[in-house]
């Protein structure tokens, strides 16, 4: 397949780094001295599970020129959706697919704003990773991608990425209900971002401290409620499985919101946090420990303040 991954970060270049090294054509979109330094030495992943490679990938800034793509990757932050969207515009065709990784709820809806409705493709991964140093990726843990066609129809283009992750070692699941899937991904990943973000701890601590997993546990009940009332229920036994995904989790690892916080970098705050609570609002769901966690992060939304 011919892949462009938009966004070269912790998930771009994890997910994008395997399906290069299978065989893959894969070209990355990144800037600055990421940029640099993969043109320059490759882009590296350094991996707590797989050990470490490094491959010779091909690195761009613009997509002006590029031929068509079979699929485009969006793996930017949620608030570069938009600008993401326009700058796959060059690689476009009338089958192109564009798969957002993103975090949050709304991703789909922007996409389809710029690029129309028929290439979007509702996605979320699981893994822990970032950005170690320019040109060098820290994988963590994990590494699965959940997939599906909005209209929940099978297609040939989420079929032949399914092949191309299944030829590249990345477990992918095709679901008929990506919505469902993405309010899964919503509620485990604002519940711990919030959570280490604002204690600026491990999950170790939020699973064996008393009160910070009641603060944890909250923040999941709450979105729950939402997730109903959104015509997103996704049953009593949802709970449970949010427990035995925090008791999964290797106890040295933050979210990737705490890595922006320490690093005094935009937080995805209002994909998450801000997005729950003006749902809270409009759907009259209360959702007292969201909007404090929300509240005491806000500060920080634009990095670390003056």
């Amino acid at each position: 397949m011919r892949i462009i991954v938009i966004g070269s970060g912790g998930t771009g270049g994890y997910f994008g780094s395997k399906l290069a090294k299978a065989g893959e054509d894969v070209t990355f979109v990144a800037r600055g001295l990421h940029l640099q330094a993969i043109r320059a030495n490759g882009l590296t992943v350094r991996s707590a599970v797989e050990g470490e490679a490094t491959i010779k990938v091909n690195a761009v800034d613009t997509l002006a020129g590029q031929s068509v793509a079979d699929l485009v990757l969006i793996c930017v932050k949620s608030w570069d959706t938009e600008q993401a969207a326009e700058l796959a515009q060059p690689v476009i065709g009338p089958h192109t697919g564009v798969l957002s990784l993103q975090n949050g709820l709304d991703n789909e809806d922007k996409l389809a704003r710029v690029l129309g409705a028929g290439h979007v493709i509702g996605g979320v991964s699981y893994v822990f990773s970032n950005i170690e140093a320019p040109g060098v990726i820290a994988h963590h843990q994990l590494g699965r991608i959940v997939l599906g066609e909005m209209d929940g129809q099978p297609s040939m283009r989420t079929a032949a990425f399914l092949d191309a992750c299944q030829r590249a070692g990345i477990q992918a699941d095709l679901v008929p209900k990506i919505r469902k899937t993405l309010w899964e991904k919503f509620v485990f990943l604002t519940a711990l971002a919030g959570t280490t973000a604002l204690t600026r701890l491990p999950v170790r601590f939020i699973r064996d401290v008393p009160e910070t997993r009641l603060l944890w546990q909250r923040q999941v009940e709450e979105l729950l409620a939402l997730a109903k009332m959104d015509d997103a229920d996704l049953g009593p036994e949802m709970m449970g499985k949010c427990i035995t995904f925090l008791e999964s989790l290797s106890p040295a690892n933050y979210s990737s919101m705490y890595q922006d916080l320490v690093q005094g970098k935009r937080l995805e705050l209002e994909a998450l946090h801000g997005y729950a609570v003006q749902l809270g609002e409009r759907r009259q769901v209360p959702v007292p420990t969201l909007f404090a966690v929300y509240a005491a992060l806000r500060p920080y939304l634009y990095g670390k303040p003056a």
